[in-house]
């Protein structure tokens, strides 16, 4: 977690969904004051978080953000919301939802994250990013 700037936060998703990865091209086409960077959860940088903070991948698989300047874990629908607060006008006003309890929010986004296979497909492998965006993602 060393070559992680302090000045990002690291989104760790995972790296064979297809709603992941569209979701992760999202973020970063509208990531215009460059706050994030990326990577699977099935890379290095994503086995060490998930073992320093004790996440269990059979509760949690789809999505994380990590703050390093915090040195704290985001996960569900706070990770997801937390994220488009970041991404400006008028993406920023979902993180409104933040209001409504981590539970309740974690319900539908449980729901979506258990049937995204399902709905949406799967890779063989993790995304490689296109040369262009490589310097966006950690290994």
């Amino acid at each position: 977690m060393t070559n992680l700037p302090k000045n990002k936060q690291l989104v760790l998703f995972d790296g064979v969904c297809n709603l992941c990865n569209s979701s992760v091209l999202f973020v970063i086409k509208h990531d215009k004051k460059d706050l994030f960077m990326f990577a699977p959860l099935e890379s290095a940088i994503g086995q060490q978080i998930i073992d320093k903070f004790h996440i269990d991948t059979e509760e949690t698989d789809s999505i994380l953000l990590y703050n390093p300047l915090k040195d704290k874990l985001y996960y569900k629908s706070t990770a997801a919301l937390r994220i488009a607060k970041k991404l400006g006008f008028p993406i920023a006003i979902g993180a409104i939802f933040l209001v409504i309890p981590a539970f309740i929010r974690n319900l539908v986004y449980d729901y979506i994250a258990k049937n995204r296979y399902s709905w949406y497909g799967k890779k063989a492998s993790c995304m490689i990013p296109t040369p262009e965006l490589q310097s966006k993602f950690i290994d």
